[in-house]
């Protein structure tokens, strides 16, 4: 069976402590309850520091909760709009936001990419030939088979490394115009769409192309198109003081010391509000909160419209939403998604993630700031546990918006 990509990346439980804001009451006996059962002895024997779970439907947030501490050493419970680095949970919205401009015919997902990037004409390929003893020789460079394309960008099938040479440390360190000029003088890892490998270079370059088309930058863009039409009011590059104060401190568990350990996201540079030596990071830069990303996934869920404003047409949305890759790689992957029989989702890279369901109407979301593996084993499951709990969570609170709304029988 195929491996659905990052969609399933392991999600983390909780803490001892509650957020006093839930979007539904924990009833003993409800499907809110079952998830604060499961979370809160995840959070007491430090599987993790601290998490905020929110499940929601097309119409409304049915659950959401925070547990757990943002900061271990203070004691600062969590709080369900605490902020954090969603990491590569960016990676769908930066599709989204191109799928706009195909919509609108300025951007044709088969055109080459050199079409807007002339920068990327005539790129090359490194490949190893076979020595005379049959095994792999020196990495020879071969012109690419065709110019790689926009679709391919996409889905991770254009041979672009995961991150440049000329970023070796921090991703956050170069103009977007710069960065992607450096992804066109190196050589392509294989040969376009002939396998698949997840590349940070590839949205980035996407998030290019919609710069040089839409005349604006790409984080203006973002702003004006989607977070702000969408109400992601917390949702950015450059997180402000105020909500500097309110983002999740980030964890590693040290093996010897057998606890988690503070410590900095490792690929951003700080301080984290300076305009003027951090830029846009757009395979995964954002920083977000649990609500913010629910409304991008509700617009998703509800077919790409959100009270009443569309964003992407049905035609793009599907695309986005199907496999792209070819299943290359053993992974099925979209424009921007892990695609999954019952639906599609992300996850980033310290383990926050979201998942829609299509089939059940659900969206699931997990937002956490751990840095590796989990304080205990229970973190390599968590995920399929909050699924089916998740389920019945969105399930129930369907079921009692539709009793509201029936007519009363005389």
């Amino acid at each position: 069976m195929k491996k659905s990509f990052a969609l399933f990346l392991v999600f983390m439980g909780a803490a001892t402590l509650m957020s006093a804001q839930d979007a539904q009451s924990s009833t003993e006996g409800t499907p809110a309850a079952a998830i604060d059962s499961y979370l809160q002895p995840l959070a007491a024997d430090h599987t993790f520091a601290g998490a905020v779970v929110l499940v929601a439907t097309k119409d409304r947030v049915a659950y959401v909760k925070a547990v757990g501490y943002r900061d271990l050493a203070r004691k600062s419970p969590m709080a369900a709009n605490d902020l954090f680095w969603i990491a590569s949970t960016s990676k769908p919205m930066t599709a989204t936001a191109l799928m706009m401009l195909v919509d609108e015919g300025k951007v044709n997902l088969d055109d080459p990419v050199e079409k807007y990037l002339p920068e990327f004409h005539g790129q090359m390929v490194n490949v190893a030939k076979p020595g005379p003893d049959g095994k792999a020789g020196q990495p020879t460079l071969v012109p690419a088979n065709h110019p790689i394309l926009v679709r391919e960008v996409l889905s991770h099938t254009s041979g672009l490394p995961f991150k440049s040479n000329a970023q070796p440390g921090a991703l956050d360190t170069l103009p977007l115009k710069d960065a992607v000029r450096s992804f066109a003088a190196e050589p392509l890892k294989f040969q376009p769409f002939t396998d698949y490998s997840y590349s940070n270079e590839g949205l980035n370059t996407a998030a290019r192309i919609i710069e040089v088309v839409s005349g604006m930058p790409y984080e203006q863009f973002m702003q004006q198109r989607l977070f702000d039409p969408l109400g992601m009011t917390d949702t950015t590059f450059w997180p402000s003081k105020e909500q500097i104060a309110r983002l999740a401190t980030s964890y590693k568990y040290d093996e010897k010391a057998r606890e988690l350990v503070p410590l900095p996201i490792d690929q951003l540079t700080y301080p984290l509000d300076d305009r003027q030596h951090r830029y846009p990071m757009p395979a995964g830069g954002l920083f977000s909160t649990a609500e913010d990303v629910s409304k991008f996934c509700r617009m998703i869920l509800n077919g790409g419209t959100m009270n009443g404003r569309r964003y992407i047409s049905v035609n793009a949305l599907r695309q986005m939403t199907s496999v792209q890759n070819g299943g290359l790689g053993g992974s099925d992957y979209g424009f921007g998604w892990g695609i999954s029989s019952e639906g599609m989702g992300h996850g980033g890279a310290y383990n926050n993630a979201m998942e829609i369901n299509r089939t059940k109407g659900r969206i699931l979301i997990f937002m956490v700031q751990q840095n590796g593996q989990f304080g205990t084993a229970e973190g390599k499951t968590i995920i399929k546990s909050l699924e089916p709990l998740a389920d019945s969570a969105a399930a129930s609170s369907a079921g009692a918006a539709n009793a509201a709304v029936e007519p009363r029988k005389n």
